[in-house]
């Protein structure tokens, strides 16, 4: 179905400032057409908020000295224009939702509430369609439909794709990587679209390690436990030292301050054995990818970039137990 819309502008001289009677909702498109001067002075003038939709400049007349009428060109609109127009276009999620479930909720209702797919949301938590869910519960909500891929030692994107039938060319935009070769063992890839093979993958070996093997990444509060993926959280002030939990040599030092899936600016180091720890939501780095660093060296500092809403550590580890998961949330954490 489509639409035919008119736009038709008529103000007086006493009226030319804005009108009193103007509801929120003109108001904005009122503020927006005339009063933008980044806009008026481009020449971009916007019909709605986020200027998705670019009109035609109108053609004014002066009606008896005292008035100006703007008539604009009739403009043929898809419903889905029309959505985009006044109720504002949603953008896609980018981020990684880890969610409590609720009394009444279900599997079927969490996927439909977030707009992914059943097997989504079955695969990312490693449950059934008969789970019986728990008030309480944490589940990960990926973004998208699709699937989540641990990258490992000989992986290719190329064959990632392939193993679950989605595009090369989408999990290289939708992961921000810069070619198919943008890869390191450890990256958390989200497939969108991807389906799980029927038979099974290589299982992933959790290396043991010893009590002392890693030292605290950072001085803190716990404030979340497990949760996406393999990590905890801790919080603490803003430029908080953040240091390097084992000798290893870094693999990403991503400081654009871009949303990176919600985890901002952010640090992977590749251990010895395999290992790669993950440090998120940064503010400062002192480190730069080939770099050698050693158990204890500071690599940046406590930050709030991305999916934040306080000054905290997202610290993850891939190929092990997360050490910090043995506290409970509260507990502090300092060296001795």
């Amino acid at each position: 179905m489509t639409f035919v819309l008119f736009g038709l502008l008529f103000f007086s001289s006493n009226s030319l400032a804005e009108p009193n009677y103007l509801k929120s909702s003109e108001a904005i498109f009122f503020n927006s057409f005339f009063k933008n001067a980044d806009n008026l002075g481009n020449n971009d003038l916007f019909f709605s908020q986020n200027g998705k939709l670019a009109l035609e400049t109108p053609d004014l007349k002066i009606i008896q000295n005292n008035s100006i009428s703007a008539v604009s060109t009739p403009s043929v609109l898809t419903t889905q224009t029309l959505g985009d127009i006044f109720g504002g276009s949603q953008e896609v999620r980018k981020n990684v939702i880890d969610y409590t479930v609720l009394s009444g909720d279900t599997v079927e209702s969490i996927a439909k509430n977030f707009n992914i797919s059943l097997n989504t949301l079955l695969w990312a938590n490693d449950i059934s369609k008969n789970s019986n869910l728990k008030v309480g519960q944490n589940l990960t909500i990926l973004p998208v439909s699709g699937i989540v891929h641990i990258v490992k030692n000989g992986d290719t994107i190329s064959q990632i794709s392939k193993t679950y039938k989605a595009k090369i060319d989408d999990v290289i935009a939708f992961n921000s990587l810069a070619n198919e070769g943008d890869i390191f063992i450890g990256d958390t890839l989200i497939i969108p679209d991807g389906v799980m093979p029927l038979k099974s993958l290589p299982y992933i070996i959790n290396v043991p390690l010893a009590d002392n093997y890693f030292i605290y990444p950072v001085e803190g509060i716990i404030t979340q436990g497990l949760h996406y993926y393999n990590a905890v959280d801790v919080a603490n002030k803003l430029g908080t030292p953040v240091y390097a939990v084992a000798q290893g040599v870094v693999q990403r030092s991503v400081f654009n301050n871009a949303w990176n899936l919600g985890m901002g600016n952010y640090i992977t180091i590749l251990h010895p054995n395999g290992i790669v720890t993950y440090y998120g939501h940064l503010s400062y780095e002192s480190v730069k990818p080939g770099d050698l660093v050693y158990q204890g060296d500071r690599i940046g500092s406590v930050g709030q970039t991305g999916n934040a809403t306080g000054p905290h550590l997202h610290f993850q580890v891939m190929g092990a137990a997360n050490f910090l998961a043995k506290y409970i949330i509260g507990t502090k954490i300092q060296y001795k």
